[in-house]
């Protein structure tokens, strides 16, 4: 259903969470059932949810191995083809510029000279971070859950340039820190691996079995989408202070110094980001995230979403699924991703380059070339569905574009034009 609406049912096998009992602290309250990707986690208070269900014992630890082990790089041969192919386009040699490049790439993920990604879905993860706590976002945490619901209201401009790409939208709860209420049932995923990460300066974020079942559900949320027919996907973000834990994750990947890959975020004053760069450093210096090890780094200094985004990359590489990354909360679940499984790295798309500063450095980092550059620092997907209609363009002139034999028109430098052709100059 490519309306544009948010859907969250058709038979992916989710359920939604229980409300907190009245009186009770909204973060971790004193024993909660998630049921999330056919899974019942209880969580007692006080702890991180650090033990599986049987099922997830038996089930999910297999699946992020089984995906890492099975991505593939893009296909060389189909690349090759789909170049000769748009060299015998009757048009001036490159004269289509980058769009060429983007339709030889959608030609090689597909492995077909037909690429097709008009059924578009963006998927908006959203999660909370304890690391709030330090004073690094101009915004209360309160409103994470307050534009799931605006999303779920169709009111955000996700919702709004979404329905302009003909892109659906999928918001996901990974880790919010309340409970969603009634208005979100049925409209949002539940899987909430926690009620929002630990206070990263204190301490890890999360524990790495959490890491794990972050990226398992983005995994099996890229798998679904894909088995109900969608054939491009984008990743979008909601989560108060999530530019925190996205720049310790740069940081500690890419070895730059913090001060040189952290901005303001929601709009944060100057003395507000020399504390935020006081704090991503302290989390740091408390946690030593080894920057070998993307797992020990997400668990480290992540966040739930950013997990669950990384995890929708590998699972869009694992289907052979163009992928579009938003900004700078996304392209960190990218460098996530690209650690994990360098292959998946081919699968992705740059929608944009982020005002947001560092997201330069994280598209150096990733190797990606970004389709627009608007001067957008919003998140939510939305740089990513604002170039989802410059990827299906490029895969339709790949498709529909008349070769010079098809449309009788004789190449440039010919000498001898044949009757009711054209020249190209």
């Amino acid at each position: 259903m490519d309306d544009g609406k948010v859907h969250a049912g058709n038979g992916m096998g989710f359920f939604f969470a229980a409300k907190t009992p009245p009186g009770q602290r909204p973060c971790r309250p004193a024993e909660k059932k998630v049921h999330a990707l056919e899974t019942t986690i209880i969580m007692k208070k006080g702890s991180p949810m650090t033990q599986w269900t049987e099922a997830e014992k038996t089930r999910m630890p297999s699946i992020l191995k089984t995906t890492l082990e099975q991505i593939q790089p893009v296909s060389t041969h189909w690349r090759v083809k789909a170049r000769n192919h748009l060299a015998n386009l009757a048009i001036p040699p490159g004269s289509l510029g980058e769009l060429l490049d983007l339709a030889e790439k959608l030609a090689g993920i597909q492995e077909t000279l037909k690429p097709s990604v008009t059924r578009k879905a963006v998927v908006t993860m959203a999660g909370d971070h304890g690391v709030v706590e330090e004073g690094v976002s101009a915004f209360p945490q309160a409103v994470t859950l307050q534009m799931v619901a605006n999303f779920v209201a169709g009111g955000a401009a996700i919702n709004v340039l979404a329905e302009v790409a003909g892109a659906r939208v999928v918001v996901v709860d990974m880790g919010v820190c309340a409970d969603l209420d009634a208005s979100c049932e049925g409209k949002v995923l539940p899987c909430k691996v926690d009620y929002g990460t630990r206070n990263m300066t204190k301490g890890p974020a999360m524990t790495r079995e959490q890491a794990v079942m972050a990226l398992e559900r983005g995994i099996r949320i890229a798998g679904k989408l894909v088995d109900q027919g969608v054939q491009l996907l984008a990743t979008g973000d909601m989560g108060i202070g999530n530019t925190t834990p996205s720049s310790a994750i740069l940081a500690a990947i890419s070895g730059r110094p913090v001060r040189d890959v952290t901005g303001r975020g929601t709009g944060i004053t100057d003395d507000a980001l020399e504390n935020k760069i006081r704090v991503i450093e302290r989390a740091l210096q408390v946690n030593g995230p080894n920057p070998e090890d993307a797992l020990d780094v997400l668990s480290k200094v992540g966040g739930f979403e950013i997990g669950g985004i990384a995890g929708l990359i590998l699972g869009a590489a694992f289907h052979r699924t163009p992928v579009v990354v938003d900004g700078f909360i996304s392209s960190a679940g990218a460098l996530l991703a690209k650690s994990l499984a360098p292959a998946s790295l081919g699968h992705m798309i740059a929608g944009h380059r982020s005002l947001e500063y560092g997201h330069g450095v994280m598209l150096e980092e990733l190797g990606l070339k970004p389709l627009l550059n608007l001067n957008l620092r919003l998140g939510e997907g939305t740089g990513a569905v604002l170039a989802m209609n410059m990827v299906e363009s490029a895969a339709q002139v790949m498709g529909k574009v008349h070769t010079f034999e098809e449309a009788g028109v004789v190449r440039g430098g010919s000498q001898e034009p044949n009757r009711n052709t054209l020249a190209v100059s």
